[in-house]
């Protein structure tokens, strides 16, 4: 099953809690599950589909509690899970800190399917041949296989993406690096399983349903692969982002300067500051203040009348990149920031500045 990138947007049934976990049922699975109830044979054979999803669906649960589990004792927290149409997917809390652990999360998936599969299995051995008992386990047994097997496929999404992506990390030292490879290995893998459908197709070897339903998931994991690259991209440009680098000095004017005079002195785009006599900043002009005079009154507009205090501007530590950035403008994401070193304001930062520098950011967890 695909298992795409989560957001904390959770929508769809609850299900409520199992082993802690916040569970969810996407409506999207009620189309999955009337499809493969008609499809499962003769009316008289519905129930049994309907028996079939449900055991389907319950195998789906246990691949995604292998993920919650593993993260969980690892250290990187489970925000919930959810079932659709696909699949399914584990919301973390937390990027995985080191390979291994991302390698360990991945992979405790598929084992888990594979486990099932091996008792569905060994269950359907033990019974008569001939039983619509055994035929449910055989199928479960297939099912089960094949989601162990697909999932562990080298290429974002899928779970064997994710371990790919720790394998190279281990290897590069580059998370990033690692991503970007899954990424375009899981575009790749899309090609490839949609190019088999067709061939089968016109062979005659799969039917319509089953061609599309093919060609559904490797759209998905060619879109889930394209999503890595462009969030791989997206992180190498956080991992340069800098308050000392974004940082506008201040140029600091009299009290009683008039905004013409301040425009004069510092230039048309300079982010002004009120001084006292002794050259201390007081006040600063928040960038929206100053572009609302007139150039008509800029001569009559002092620029105190324009100021914010010093002690009312929220501050950022000059020393500050990455992520870490993004989580001190959290507060106000469109305001202007003092930037400090120790005691001393050494500038302004914008919001609109760090808005420049990257593409809007969505935090990833989830395999």
């Amino acid at each position: 099953m695909v298992e795409h990138e989560a957001d904390s947007r959770r929508a769809g049934i609850p299900l409520g809690r199992l082993l802690g976990f916040p569970v969810h049922l996407s409506l999207s699975w009620l189309v999955l599950a009337v499809l493969v109830t008609i499809l499962y044979g003769e009316p008289g054979a519905y129930a049994w589909g309907a028996v079939f999803v449900l055991g389907l669906l319950v195998s789906v649960l246990l691949h995604e509690l292998g993920h919650a589990v593993a993260s969980r004792r690892l250290g990187t927290g489970v925000k919930g899970i959810t079932l659709e149409f696909l699949g399914g997917y584990t919301e973390m809390e937390r990027d995985a800190p080191r390979p291994r652990v991302e390698a360990a999360v991945s992979l405790a998936g598929p084992g888990a399917s594979l486990l099932v599969a091996l008792v569905a299995g060994a269950g359907a051995a033990a019974l008569p041949d001939d039983g619509t008992v055994t035929r449910l386990l055989v199928h479960l047994a297939v099912s089960n296989a094949i989601i162990a097997v697909f999932n562990a496929l080298p290429g974002l999404p899928l779970d064997g993406g994710r371990a790919l992506h720790a394998l190279v990390w281990a290897v590069t030292g580059d998370r990033h690096r690692g991503q970007r490879i899954a990424g375009v290995a899981g575009i790749v893998l899309a090609v490839v399983v949609a190019g088999a459908a067709a061939w089968l197709l016109v062979a005659d070897h799969l039917s319509l349903v089953g061609a599309g339903f093919t060609f559904v998931v490797a759209g998905s994991i060619g879109l889930g692969g394209g999503t890595a690259v462009r969030l791989a991209a997206q992180d190498a440009r956080l991992r340069r982002l800098a308050v000392d680098r974004l940082t506008r000095p201040i140029f600091g004017v009299p009290s009683g300067t008039s905004v013409a005079e301040a425009h004069r002195r510092g230039g048309e785009g300079a982010v002004f500051g009120v001084v006292d006599p002794d050259g201390r900043l007081w006040a600063v002009v928040p960038e929206a203040e100053d572009a609302t005079v007139p150039v008509d009154r800029r001569e009559s507009v002092e620029i105190d009348a324009l100021a914010r205090l010093v002690g009312d501007y929220p501050s950022v530590d000059s020393h500050l990149t990455g992520d870490d950035v993004l989580k001190a403008v959290e507060a106000d994401p469109v305001g202007d920031y003092l930037v400090t070193a120790g005691e001393d304001v050494v500038g302004i930062l914008r919001a609109s500045d760090i808005e420049g520098e990257r593409v809007p950011l969505t935090r990833r967890s989830g395999t």
